[in-house]
Order: structure tokens, then sequence, then C-alpha cells
């Protein structure tokens, strides 16, 4: 698995002002949006080119355009849905799916309600959701994908934890993974490989849960 940490200094500044507590909800859903937006530059780097001739007002000339099939956002409701218009802004011309799930209380296991994707089994598919805590829901959407025919895949997140990247890394070594910020105790980023007490990881995801649910409530107030 090839792991992506978009570390530009715009991104990490507009994640430090969503992740105080005085920012509002208008405030919080825009640098959402705007961070989607940033971190697509680079997950859409190795989109591959092909060249069609066009006319300028001087001359004819082969120009550079995105070629193959139209990309998929998809992502993983509900929170995942604050990341789509970013990517939108971007790539205005992308296709949207969704996918539904929540974890069975007593089973732990994956339920979907809902799930639609264009048509295309060849399209790349990029994943958002927020948050990357235990890895869990990551795993089972792409799970789903994979089942159902998707082939090239990424997974999007703006904050990560070491876990979630590593349960990724064993499940899918074949999705790549672009986050913003690898969350740790001490707020440091983590190196790859790591080794964690039960202490830490609770706190880690303590503090996830409580992201995600700030997330969770704006969406739910701009409905």
């Amino acid at each position: 698995m090839a792991l992506h940490i978009i570390d530009h200094p715009l991104v990490q500044h507009k994640l430090s002002i969503m992740r105080n507590k005085e920012t509002s909800t208008l405030k919080f859903r825009e640098l959402l949006k705007e961070i989607a937006m940033f971190m697509g530059y680079e997950i859409t780097r190795d989109f591959p080119l092909e060249y069609e001739e066009i006319e300028t007002p001087l001359m004819k000339m082969n120009a550079p355009k995105i070629s193959g099939k139209k990309v998929v956002i998809a992502p993983i409701l509900r929170a995942g849905l604050g990341m789509v218009d970013g990517l939108l802004s971007l790539i205005p011309s992308a296709r949207v799916g969704h996918i539904g799930m929540y974890r069975d209380e007593e089973t732990c296991q994956p339920v979907f309600y809902y799930y639609k994707m264009p048509a295309g089994k060849d399209r790349l598919v990029i994943v958002t959701d927020p948050m990357l805590a235990t890895g869990g829901s990551a795993c089972d959407a792409i799970k789903l994908l994979k089942a159902r025919g998707c082939k090239h895949i990424k997974f999007m997140a703006i904050i990560g934890a070491p876990e979630g990247i590593s349960k990724v890394a064993e499940t899918h070594p074949d999705v790549q993974v672009y986050v913003s910020l690898i969350f740790s105790n001490a707020n440091r980023q983590f190196s790859f490989g790591f080794h964690s007490n039960s202490s830490v990881v609770s706190m880690r995801l303590s503090f996830l849960n409580r992201f995600f649910t700030t997330i969770f409530l704006v969406l739910c107030s701009s409905s």
C-alpha cells in the first residue's frame, strides 16, 4: 500500500482552523470542502493523459487532456458527503456513487443499507471518509467495491490513525491511502511501523470519535 500524507502548508493551516473549538459550523463545512479540494490535487497527480488536436487563436496544437473513463467519487455515508463538493470543484465531470453502511452491534459485522455506483468497472473510484480510525468501515467499503467488480480504488481521509492505516494496508495492499494528518497521542505524525499500548489507542480513537461527531452534526445542520 502507498500512503500519501498531504502536508501542504495551506492544508495544515486549514486543518488547524477546523480543529479549533471556536470555529463555526459554517466555517467548518467550508474548510472540509477546501481541504478535500487541495487533497484532490495529489490524488489526481497520476491521472493518464492523451493528446487531442485543438485550434488556438494562433495555431493548431496537440493539447493534453485527461484520458479514460470519468472518475467516481464514492462517499461513505454520511460523513463522507462533506468531501464530495471539494473534489467536484476540481473534477466537475466526475460521477458520484454512495456507500451506506453501519455496524451491527451484536455481530459487529457491516450492514450495507445503500449502494449505488455508476456503470463501468474500469473507472477509478475515490472513496471518501473524513476519518480513518480503526479502518473497519474503510476495509468493508473497499471489499464491497471489489466484490462488485471495481479494480482501481483510492481512499481519502482528512485524519487517520495508525491503527486504521495499518489495517487498510494489511487488508487491501493495492489501495492507495491519502490523509492530511496522522493523529497520535503527542499530536505528531507517526511513522508507518509503530507499537501502541491500549490506553494510547483508546485516547486516539476517542479524539477521532469526537471529530467524527462534529462532522456528522455539521452535515445534519446543513440538510
